[in-house]
């Protein structure tokens, strides 16, 4: 019995120093308030500012897209929006396939995307980085991305549980 799992993060470099670059402003803002003459603020106060400000940046690192592909079917869970597991059975599945997207053209960027604003015919998208995704679309006709950056077992293990339930692989 094969089993995919596979765990991914917000952890690309460039985010990071986007994210460092971004918290300069707000930082600096509420410094130069903090040591002016006319300040009102504790040291208490400006601390938990400056905590804040760096705790509802850093939030993001929290966020976890997890996978797992077995004789049941897709299992995924981005955290903290799924607090558990959504299960997409085999047979709830019409077709499934590993393609290259266009993340921000597509779906408007990473996360969890589609649905009212962007592009409703593409379906939902859930992805961390990169451009490499598991496409369902599924007896209902609705459409799921799923972000992964191990394309070559993805395809085989899709190939693998396809084949025994008779779906179409692509």
């Amino acid at each position: 019995m094969k089993i995919f799992i596979e765990e991914q993060r917000f952890t690309q470099t460039w985010l990071i120093v986007l994210l460092a670059i971004s918290l300069i402003v707000p930082i600096t803002v509420v410094s130069k308030e903090f040591l002016s003459e006319n300040n009102t603020t504790t040291s208490n106060e400006f601390i938990g500012t400056l905590l804040a400000i760096i705790a509802s940046t850093c939030f993001i690192f929290f966020f976890k897209l997890k996978t797992r592909i077995d004789e049941i079917g897709i299992h995924y869970q981005f955290f903290p929006f799924h607090l558990k597991y959504r299960i997409i059975k085999w047979q709830d599945i019409k077709k499934a396939y590993v393609r290259t997207y266009d993340p921000i053209g597509e779906y408007g960027g990473w996360g969890l995307k589609g649905g009212a604003f962007w592009n409703k015919g593409k379906g939902k998208c859930i992805n961390v980085s990169g451009d490499i995704g598991i496409q369902l679309e599924l007896q209902n006709s609705k459409k799921l991305l799923i972000g992964t950056q191990n394309k070559e077992k993805a395809i085989q293990i899709l190939k693998t549980y396809l084949a025994t339930t008779n779906d179409e692989i692509a």
